[in-house]
């Protein structure tokens, strides 16, 4: 399948939300538990991007996003978050479902400083309209769509403010219209939604309504329902924007199994003022800055930074941490290069460990390699490479009471409900060898092809690369709700304090 036409990413970046502010465009993604949140993108072209800005370090310094015993926030956190341009001002709103909170940040620049606020009220997959007229309205829900509209400070419902329920799903549906975007265009309003039908193919679709007034009723339809020849997975779940010159394209996500959901565009035309996604059409969009040279969305890191305060640094901007991260816990060793991580809990896997530092991984293929010192671990610890979701993977230095043992581990079981994931078993091991070093270089490779969604773990010894436990297969799940990360960890199951270094991260996008 050729489809290097229409991918806009080849990652998780889901519910994409794009603006174009003058010759720029800008993204933002869901991010969920991860930390920091409210990932915003920047592009040029509308088809090369590049991370430049989290609108916030941590949302709520709660024990849950601060991944506190068996607390968590997995598959909640930011959703779908709109993305704004008004008056000279950012602002970006969405929902958590841990908090039951509408969050509402603003900005003058883009880079921020974002201020927070909240919206008094839960608006799902909510999208802000600034009309004409000087109102403001969030339209938002799930099956039910709804206009609200907000009072002048953006505190919560205006009283007296028009609330009117405007489109119903009444199908057989897997998925109820939601994932709204709304715009005003040609002088009318128009909303548009994902679905998933029961019927036909039972894939997501994307849906589109227009009205002439608020007031009146909304008339509308799917309008595009393609897979790209992969699998019959639906590409929903985005809006539009246009061009300097006039042009105007769709940003939607595909799910493409456990590396996740990747953004997907395709131009858009008008007839009767009613939008048209053309799925054949090859895509050229001019560049407003041809020769901007765009940084990579994953990286190596060689843990080289020289801007350390206080034995601490930001993070490059594709790294994230599964959670709030304990700042106490993690330090950039300058004179060694190494990023250094130790526990401060017991943890009885992986998805409980504080400070697990992550990227992406990319469709269709990639490899990642790091090099570990488990020198100062304690027994019990397990520090390595993993790759993260419910059902994981991960290979690790371990030290038990007769020396150090190198094993691979998978989660095994059944997977938990959305909003409720806690696994307190350990891992299984499915294979264990015995080491007599505490230094070693550790690689995984994941091949998400066609949902192959295999993911295997290496070491390497005599300049060779060698396999370790069986190939694993990987699964996008609702309870984290996100796409397979590589991850840097260390967790403790009988005594905290165990600390491990890691040094010459090393990632490979290719395919095989």
């Amino acid at each position: 399948m050729d489809d290097k036409n229409n991918v806009l990413v080849p990652m998780d970046f889901p519910d994409p939300d794009v603006i174009r502010v003058g010759n720029t465009y800008y993204m933002i993604s869901t991010t969920m538990h991860f930390m920091p949140g409210g990932v915003i993108l920047r592009s040029y072209d509308l088809r090369q991007w590049e991370i430049i800005t989290y609108v916030y370090d941590c949302l709520e310094d709660s024990p849950r996003h601060r991944l506190e015993g068996s607390k968590n926030i997995y598959g909640e956190g930011m959703w779908a978050a709109s993305l704004c341009y008004h008056d000279k001002k950012y602002y970006v709103c969405f929902t958590a479902n841990d908090t039951r909170k509408t969050y509402l940040y603003t900005a003058e620049s883009i880079y921020g400083p974002w201020s927070k606020t909240n919206i008094e009220g839960f608006y799902h997959d909510n999208s802000i309209l600034f009309d004409e007229d000087g109102k403001v309205y969030i339209f938002y829900g799930n099956k039910d769509i709804y206009v609200t509209e907000l009072d002048s400070e953006l505190k919560g419902p205006k009283s007296g403010g028009l609330h009117k329920k405007i489109i119903s799903d009444i199908a057989e549906v897997q998925l109820g219209y939601e994932g709204t975007h709304v715009y005003k265009l040609h002088g009318k309003y128009y909303v548009f939604l994902i679905h998933w039908p029961s019927t036909g193919k039972a894939r997501r679709t994307q849906a589109c309504y227009v009205a002439n007034k608020l007031t009146e009723q909304f008339i509308g339809k799917d309008i595009f329902n393609e897979d790209l020849g992969y699998c019959n997975q639906g590409i929903a779940q985005g809006g539009i924007v246009d061009t300097p010159e006039g042009e105007w394209y769709t940003v939607l996500f595909q799910d493409r199994g456990a590396v996740g959901r990747i953004p997907i565009i395709f131009p858009v035309h008008w007839e009767n003022d009613f939008p048209i996604i053309d799925s054949k059409k090859q895509i050229s969009i001019k560049s407003s800055h041809p020769n901007h040279v765009y940084e990579p969305l994953v990286t190596n890191d060689f843990f080289e930074y020289t801007d350390i305060t206080k034995e601490q640094v930001r993070i490059k901007k594709q790294w994230q941490w599964n959670h709030n991260p304990v700042n106490a816990c993690w330090f950039m060793k300058k004179a060694m290069s190494c990023l250094l991580i130790k526990t401060d809990k017991i943890s009885r896997n992986i998805t409980q460990a504080n400070n697990c530092l992550t990227q992406r991984m990319t469709y269709p293929y990639c490899e990642v390699e790091v090099s570990v010192d488990a020198s100062q671990i304690n027994v019990g610890d397990y520090t390595g490479l993993c790759a993260l979701q419910s059902k994981y993977s991960l290979i690790a230095l371990t030290k038990k009471n007769d020396g150090y043992y190198l094993v691979h581990m998978k989660k095994s079981g059944p997977i938990s409900t959305m909003g409720n994931f806690y696994d307190n078993q350990l891992g299984e091991i499915t294979e264990k060898i015995a080491v007599d070093q505490y230094q070693i270089r550790l690689k995984i490779i994941g091949d998400f092809s066609n949902m192959k969604d295999k993911v295997s773990c290496f070491y390497h010894k005599d300049d060779s690369w060698i396999q370790l436990g069986e190939e694993i297969q990987h699964q996008f799940t609702l309870d984290h709700f996100v796409g397979c990360r590589v991850g840097l960890f260390i967790f403790s199951t009988q005594k905290t304090g165990g600390e491990s270094t890691f040094e010459a991260f090393k990632y490979i996008e290719e395919v095989r």
